[in-house]
Parts: structure tokens; sequence; C-alpha cells
């Protein structure tokens, strides 16, 4: 039988650890509350640590920090080493888009406006790297948020259609050969959202005696 170990007994270290954990792996900012549910850990101890987090990573200098953001918190690249990543980012403008990079960009040019969790859920994985790429080089941009999840939403822009050599998103070739699984998910999800139709049509009424 496998050991089932009990998340709310982790010290001090390991619970570090593991929020680390789950703000890497999240594609959105956590809420404190949301990382103590999931660590089964009070919410005053997770914030605590949060706060310590926040404290290690300046103080070791770290090449990132953790910032409270869009009503939870996530990891950012800090401020000083921006000219760093322009310039990375700038000398690979002219380059070839990576091949999770153009299934991303695919993605959201067909389901667009699309969250990244959305997104995740078509490709597999964790998207957060290639939407940044995709952002700094222009071709996608931030379009609001969900009404309903308060995600991020992600349309294409102007440039993408200028690269594509496309007029309008109406000239997208057709989706299904090139993306099937976001074609069902798109079914999935309209199903979803429709209220269930009655299984008696209006011109034809039940006769339970002919049933």
């Amino acid at each position: 039988m496998t050991e089932q170990i009990e998340v709310a007994e982790l010290d001090d270290d390991a619970l570090s650890g593991a929020i680390e954990a789950l703000l890497l792996m999240a594609t959105e900012p956590m809420p404190a509350v949301e990382l103590a549910q999931a660590l089964k850990a009070p919410v005053t101890r997770v914030e605590a640590t949060l706060a310590n987090l926040v404290r290690f990573y300046i103080e070791t200098k770290r090449g990132f920090e953790l910032r409270h953001a869009g009503g939870g918190w996530r990891y950012a690249t800090r401020p000083e080493h921006a000219p760093v990543i322009s310039a990375y980012v700038l000398e690979g403008q002219h380059g070839r888009l990576s091949q999770a990079a153009l299934e991303t960009l695919a993605v959201i040019a067909y389901l667009q406006p699309a969250s990244r969790s959305r997104i995740s859920a078509v490709r597999g994985v964790n998207v957060d790297g290639v939407v940044r790429t995709l952002l700094a080089r222009d071709l996608i941009t931030e379009t609001g948020r969900d009404p309903i999840s308060g995600a991020v939403l992600f349309t294409t822009t102007p440039y993408f259609l200028e690269r594509m050599g496309l007029t309008s998103l109406d000239d997208l070739p057709p989706l299904a050969p090139h993306l099937p699984d976001a074609t069902t998910l798109e079914a999935e999800l309209l199903a979803a959202t429709q209220p269930m139709s009655s299984s008696i049509s209006p011109e034809e009424p039940h006769d339970p005696d002919n049933a």
C-alpha cells in the first residue's frame, strides 16, 4: 500500500518547498487561501511562509522575486534584470519560433480570447514561458480578464496578421486539420454552456399511452 503523507505536518522548510513547487506549477497567481487549502495548512502559516520567501529572495539577490499581484502570488524576474532579458528577447526576434511557440500561437489564434489555463488544456503542458515569448514578440497581447474566473485573456495582434500575411482572422485556414484537440475542446465547451434541450419535440407532444 502506498504511504500517504500528511501535508499539514510539513515542517517550515518543507512547507516553503511545497509552496515554491505549487507556484512554479501555477498558470495564474495563487491566493494564500488556495495555497493553504492545497497544503492543508493554516492560512496564517502560509502567509508567514510567503513573507519569509519574499525576504529570502531579496536578501540572497536572486534573479527572480515573489510578487503579490492579481489577487494572488506568483514569481517574476527582478526589475534590475530587465535590460538583460530585453536584450536576449530582442536578439531572438529574427529567429524562428520553436514548435511549442507555434503550437501555442495557433491555439490562441483559433480560440481567442483564451486564458493560459485554456491554452494549457489544449496543449497539455504549462505555457507560461511560451506565452511570455509571444508577448515579447508582439504576436499576442493581453485583452482583459475572463468575467467568471478573472484569468487574463490573450488575443493575437495586428503584427501577427502582418507576419502571417493575413488581412483578418477570417483568412485563417480551417481549424480541424491543424488542431483537432482544440476543436474537441470547443465542442465540449459549447455543449456545457448550452441549456439542455427537451427530448420531446414541441411539434409532437409526448403521449404516455404511446410510450
